[in-house]
């Protein structure tokens, strides 16, 4: 049995993708994750899903404590995690609804703390290889999983990580374009960091909601606006997950 965790997002926490549910506490050195964890199993994988913000969605981006969540996969014996984000679109192809795999990030973020190595001791020096922050077998999966449940998705992107909670400004936006960015979000790179650090591969599922705020013919982004864009597509990132799962197959 393949253990592989699953952090969700804005509304995944109230996935129903197994039967048989059990709840797990867990505690690390660096405190409580986001929540307790809900487990089961799909196919040959035992499955426990953690939601980012807290169940209730208390807990805002920058207070959310990525590294108690990344580890307390870890002690839970995760040897792949998937995640899943709301994200804003930076280019007009990438609509309303699409999935994007994320092959590349870029960290705006400015307090989060995005590393275990907060000394160097006993002589030991780690700075880690984040050339390609996510795990190319694991996009591969979920790659394959879109072609074959037909969901609107983009094989590759670069996803930016601001710090929240508020939206971008216009020119922000127009700057994320420029850098070459394709979404945005509020919680992918901090956590893609610290999963590379752990060796635990990784890889995130970006639905896109809105185009943040780059648009001049449309309405900025706003909370209520991207809450119904994903509830209204959230069954058919259950499904990509839920055929990942029930066919996991990491070579």
């Amino acid at each position: 049995m393949i253990k592989i965790g699953l952090i969700g997002g804005s509304g995944l926490e109230k996935l129903n993708i197994f039967k048989n549910v059990t709840e797990v506490e867990a505690t690390t050195l660096y405190g409580a994750p986001s929540s307790t964890f809900f487990t089961g199993t799909i196919g040959e994988c035992e499955v426990f899903i953690l939601s980012r913000h807290g169940r209730d969605h208390a807990i805002p981006p920058t207070q959310v404590n990525n590294r108690a969540n990344i580890t307390a996969l870890k002690q839970l014996g995760c040897r792949y995690i998937l995640a899943t984000t709301a994200c804003g679109s930076l280019r007009e192809e990438i609509g309303r609804g699409d999935v994007v795999i994320a092959d590349q990030f870029i960290d705006f973020t400015r307090f989060r703390i995005n590393t275990f190595y907060e000394k160097f001791e006993h002589g030991q020096i780690a700075h880690t290889p984040m050339a390609d922050p996510f795990s190319e077998a694991l996009r591969l999966l979920l790659i394959n999983g879109c072609e074959k449940t037909g969901i609107s998705y983009h094989p590759k992107g670069t996803i930016v990580t601001i710090e929240g909670p508020r939206f971008s400004t216009r020119a922000e936006s127009k700057m994320f374009r420029l850098l070459g960015a394709d979404v945005i979000n509020m919680s992918i790179a901090p956590e893609a960091c610290l999963a590379m650090e752990a060796g635990i591969p990784y890889a995130a599922i970006a639905l896109s909601t809105d185009y943040d705020s780059w648009k001049h013919d449309e309405e900025p982004v706003t909370w209520d606006d991207l809450l119904r864009v994903f509830n209204e597509n959230v069954k058919h990132v259950t499904g990509l997950l839920v055929h990942v799962l029930e066919n996991f197959n990491v070579g």
